[in-house]
This record gives structure tokens, sequence and C-alpha cells, in this order.
């Protein structure tokens, strides 16, 4: 649905982004990510024809960004991170004005005005004026206005940015269920947002991919792999001699013995290895106590983290 070959954007001295290559499929839902700064934005804007690249290739929908603009903005529909409302105006007039502006036949406009406040679930608020709209209405009716030419692709800029914890948890679910009918591409540096809503995800940093996979796929691909915690009464050094002897185990950490003599062991192994019989058979053989053993696998947050740490 979307290619993009060797995009690269400059301004001034600075490479805002630098020669990537992704792919959007049909129907997916993609999680664009990165830090403040990281070339989203400017991804995004290109993405949509609001500004053109210094080099490189894209098609949206089969259609050259460069050379067939105005087919690429009729299957496309955007929510910038700012979404410029008309206060004033009422939310069927501005849908309206929107419709038209989208060159949208006149016969149409009505039904084009009711499904997309239907998928909104605008329906309570539209005696009001967009002005008297709480923030989180006010992004239904950016959304709204994405959708009113019912574009094949969605492309949402910072969609929860400045709402409270109800209105975020609102947004997430109608990006969910309009995903199910678009390709999405959520454009955020909030990773929860990824993890609840995207198939997929890439990861950008100073202009450049430095991932791309599914939530999963990106922990899966983590350097910390998974670390199973156990705490142990015993002999520390002995403890850690026996568990040394597992030779699945790639690193140990102990913390100092706390309450009762108990020594929190850290083990980090790779993803599909299961040690938790084998650690409570050596532990029972040794007489020693076991009150702890559980897996931790590296979170969205921590791939993130030292994806971006590592490439500044």
């Amino acid at each position: 649905m979307i290619e993009v070959e060797h995009l690269t954007k400059r301004y001034g001295a600075t490479m805002a982004v630098d020669h990537i290559s992704f792919t959007v499929r049909k129907g997916e839902i993609l999680g664009f990510l990165g830090p403040n700064g990281a070339g989203k934005s400017t991804t995004m804007k290109i993405l949509t024809c609001y500004i053109s690249p210094d080099s490189g290739r894209v098609r949206v929908a089969g259609h050259d960004i460069e050379n067939d603009s105005i087919a690429v903005r009729r299957c496309i529909g955007y929510l910038p991170e700012n979404t410029p409302l008309y206060l004033d105006m009422g939310i069927i007039e501005y849908l309206r004005f929107v419709a038209n502006m989208r060159g949208l036949p006149r016969e149409r406009i009505n039904a084009a005005v009711r499904r997309a406040i239907e998928l909104t679930s605008l329906e309570d608020e539209i005696t009001k004026n967009i002005g008297e709209l709480s923030r989180g209405y006010r992004q239904r009716v950016g959304l709204a206005q994405a959708l009113i030419h019912e574009p094949d692709i969605l492309i949402l800029d910072e969609p929860t940015s400045g709402l409270d914890p109800n209105q975020i948890i609102e947004i997430r679910e109608l990006i969910k269920r309009i995903g199910r009918e678009k390709t999405v591409i959520l454009c955020t540096h909030i990773l929860p947002e990824v993890t609840t809503t995207c198939d997929r995800a890439i990861i950008i940093n100073q202009g450049r991919i430095v991932a791309d996979g599914t939530p999963d796929e990106l922990v899966r691909k983590a350097q910390r792999g998974t670390t199973i915690v156990a705490r142990i009464r015993g002999p520390q050094a002995a403890v850690r001699e026996k568990l040394s002897a597992f030779p699945q185990i790639k690193s140990i950490t102990a913390s100092e013995a706390g309450p009762n003599d108990l020594t929190r062991f850290e083990m980090t192994v790779a993803e599909d290895v299961d040690l938790g019989e084998d650690i409570f058979q050596m532990v029972a053989a040794n007489g020693w106590t076991l009150s702890e053993l559980s897996r931790e696998t590296a979170s969205l947050e921590e791939v993130f983290a030292q994806l971006t740490k590592a490439e500044k």
C-alpha cells in the first residue's frame, strides 16, 4: 500500500530523514516510533505531500508522490499533530466544509458526514460548536475530517497528545476499530499506544530506521533477552557456582543477601529456554530454599531506550 525507498530530507545542516526505506501492507496498523526530533513528523509530511523530499521515492496506493500528488492526497486521510479546526463552526458544518474541500459530489456529502460521525462516536455532540468540545472530542472531529472522503490510508500524527487517560483509551479503541477497515500509520513517541494498537512498529532515531517488526519481534531482538529471577536461601558463592554450571545461562548477577539470608539472582537466557524445573531440583538437591522463580522479558520501553540511546 505504501512503498518508501531511500527517502531523504534535510533542513539546512540538519539531516531530518536519512535514506530510510520501508513498506506498509494493506490493512496494517503500523506504529511509527521515535523520540522527539527523530524525523517522524517530517516523514509523515512527505507521505501526505505536504513537503517534498530531497531524494528518494515514495509510492502510495500505486501513485508517486512527486508525479501524482493529487491522487495520493485523495487516498489518504491525515490527522496532523495540531489539528486544524475552526472553533466557531458546528461539527456538521465543519465536516460538510471539509467534504466540499475534498471534492465529494453534493449528493454524497450528507451520507459521508453521517458515516464519519458514526465512526467517531460524535452523535451526542453534533449540536455543539467545535470550540465547546473537550480536547478528546476535538480529536474525534479531527479523525472525522480525516475519514470524510473514505480514504484507504489513514495517517495519524500524535493523535493522543494532550489527552487525559480516559480520552487516550477512547481514542486508542477508536483507532483499532478504524484499523479493521483501513491501513493506518500511527506516528507517536508513546510506547503503550504501539503495544495496544499496532500490528507492527518501526523505530526511527536521528532520521534513520533502527528497528522494524511486530512489538513481540522487537522485544525478542533486544540484547537483554529473557531474564530468570530466583530468590534462594543458601551460600551465595555456592549457589552461583551451581547456577553457572547450566550452559543455557549467559550471565548471572546477584544482589546482597536480604532478610532471612535470601539472595536475588538474575540470569540471562535465550527467550525459548525454560530452566524452571532444573533450578528447582538443583536447589532442593542441595537443601537450599527457593522463595521466588519467575521470568522477565524485556519490555518495548527497554528496547526503545536501548536502540535510541545506542544511536546517539
